[in-house]
């Protein structure tokens, strides 16, 4: 006879609370088999008992680990703060539910400046970096949030393109009112003009073709004027303050290194380390000498080493430049922003000549051990009231005789293999001159991020791309670019960046995935420009011969 146990008899009262009790058994019972828990767990369980795994309930975790369901964004949040130089800063917060829990990756975003202009100008950008925070980070709250709500974190594709899109109306929405906004201001000028004055009247004292001019007089070359740059727009950091966050969520929830999170986005399976290019001496308008051109001399070392044969080389280098600065009539200055030596200078000559000593001295040869560069800095040296580059503190030049300056610099120190920032990049006819007389042996590198759309840089010149300003050295392994400059070797923070680099490529070469070196050429040829912009884009602009700069 069949049991009935369980189940209610017909006739027998059935209480309210057994028939509640009842039906809530039937949901389970639906809602397990529609889920196939009980398919699962027979799985499991048969697996296990063949298995007979040490730890029995890991073994069970991980199982069902695999059957979850995937991560998903929950929200966004950002938050103002503070960097460790003192300036505004925007962190994106990414919340997602994992396994039924919310998990959280910051990401925090600089705003960068440019203090090499004047103080108004700084001011002006101080106020401006508000509001582009302010505007960011409703972004981030608002918007942003909203769109992404639901999203694979680890799908960086498709978060880029949500992205991507949501910045690319908000642009047009810009340019719309800007717009609007310059022919309003044109109007109220056209009418505010008072009505021109009548035609001049023609002396009679005066042969027809005589001017006013002083016989004699050259007129001086104008210079082109400072092109203003690219209007940005307002809270367009937090484009790539999420795409950042969202990266390292990724990077969290997979469990990989946000390098190899990166890599594996471009569907490559070796890595390259970058070559560091480590600051040697500051010198430049900030230092307390006359000189004001050279603001860094940078260590190219020589292809092929590797990071921690680089960096125990710059630190040799750097013990002999303060040994020989401290042993000189002239004392070593502090330590500079960029984690180098401070030297004061009166001639650009003093700052090479100390590098060879120094390398004399190891017994390195420069140009064949190691090369240099030279951060020049000069778009931040032009007095536009007289026309020429201060490159000595009362000593003016003119483009063109900079162009001279530099030729017989390179002539008498053949080591140098790049020069940044040599000129303003509205010099276009210099940097020509300038390719053509010592582009075959050194390098050019500009920085084009200000440069306006309508105006391209200057055409033909290799090696003048730009230079990016970022925070994160793990995405300069991830994109593979060949150089990454994290400054001098003083100050905790830089040292740690350049352990990580150590640790990394120790990494890679016991997994066997560190790639083959290709530095073939001792001359930088392209300096990569960094547009603030998605993980996407940036796996879209920069290649292997690119290089980042991280302070």
């Amino acid at each position: 006879m069949a049991s009935n146990k369980g189940y209610p008899r017909c006739d027998v009262k059935v209480s309210e609370e057994e028939r509640d009790f009842y039906e809530m058994k039937n949901r389970a019972c639906e809602f397990y088999t529609r889920n196939k828990v009980p398919q699962q767990i027979e799985n499991v369980l048969n697996e296990m008992f063949f298995a007979k795994p040490d730890d029995i309930y890991g073994y069970l975790a991980n199982f069902f680990m695999k059957l979850s369901a995937p991560p998903r964004i929950s929200g966004l949040n950002g938050r103002e703060v503070y960097d460790s130089q003192g300036q505004l800063a925007v962190q994106a917060e990414v919340m997602c539910t994992i396994r039924n829990e919310q998990k959280v990756g910051l990401q925090l975003f600089q705003l960068l400046l440019n203090p090499g202009k004047n103080n108004n100008v700084f001011s002006s950008q101080m106020v401006l970096s508000a509001h582009h925070i302010t505007t960011g980070l409703e972004w981030i709250k608002g918007p942003l949030s909203e769109l992404l709500k639901g999203c694979d974190p680890c799908d960086q594709t498709g978060v880029d393109n949500i992205l991507s899109d949501f910045f690319s109306a908000r642009h047009q929405e810009d340019k719309e009112t800007r717009r609007s906004q310059e022919e309003k201001n044109k109007e109220a000028e056209e009418e505010a003009l008072p009505p021109p004055p009548p035609p001049p009247v023609s002396s009679k004292g005066k042969k027809a073709g005589e001017t006013g001019t002083t016989k004699g007089a050259s007129a001086e070359k104008l210079i082109p004027p400072c092109v203003p740059p690219e209007p940005e727009v307002p809270g367009s950091l937090a484009v790539g303050a999420v795409s950042l966050a969202v990266a390292k969520s990724g990077a969290l929830i997979r469990d990989v290194p946000l390098y190899k999170h990166i890599l594996a986005l471009r569907s490559q399976s070796e890595f390259r380390v970058p070559v560091p290019l480590v600051t040697l001496l500051s010198c430049g308008k900030s230092s307390p000498g006359k000189l004001n051109l050279l603001e860094e001399v940078i260590l190219i070392p020589r292809p092929g080493q590797r990071v921690a044969q680089v960096i125990s080389m710059a630190l040799q280098i750097h013990e002999e430049l303060m040994r020989i600065m401290n042993s000189s009539t002239s004392k070593a200055g502090p330590m500079s922003e960029a984690g180098a030596p401070v030297l004061v200078c009166e001639r650009p000559e003093q700052a090479l000549d100390l590098v060879v000593e120094a390398c004399g001295n190891l017994g390195l040869t420069p140009g064949e051990e190691i090369r240099l560069a030279l951060n020049c800095a000069a778009d931040r040296l032009m007095d536009y009231s007289k026309g020429k580059y201060e490159v000595i503190a009362g000593s003016l030049k003119s483009p063109d005789e900079l162009v001279d300056m530099y030729q017989a610099l390179l002539l008498k120190y053949p080591a140098v293999a790049a020069l940044i920032q040599p000129l303003r990049k509205e010099d276009v006819d210099q940097w020509e001159r300038l390719s053509s007389v010592i582009g075959a042996s050194c390098s050019l590198l500009c920085d084009t991020s200000g440069l306006s759309a309508s105006r391209a840089p200057p055409p033909a010149l290799p090696g003048v791309k730009g230079r990016s300003q970022i925070i994160e050295y793990s995405i300069a392994v991830g994109l593979g670019v060949a150089y990454v400059r994290l400054g001098g070797l003083q100050g905790g923070h830089r040292l740690a960046k350049y352990n990580r680099l150590i640790a990394i490529e120790e990494e890679l070469a016991q997994q066997g995935t560190l790639g083959r070196e290709i530095h073939g050429l001792w001359t930088i040829s392209e300096w990569g420009v960094h547009l603030c912009g998605t993980i996407s884009q940036q796996l879209n602009t920069f290649g292997e011969k690119y290089s980042f700069s991280i302070y």
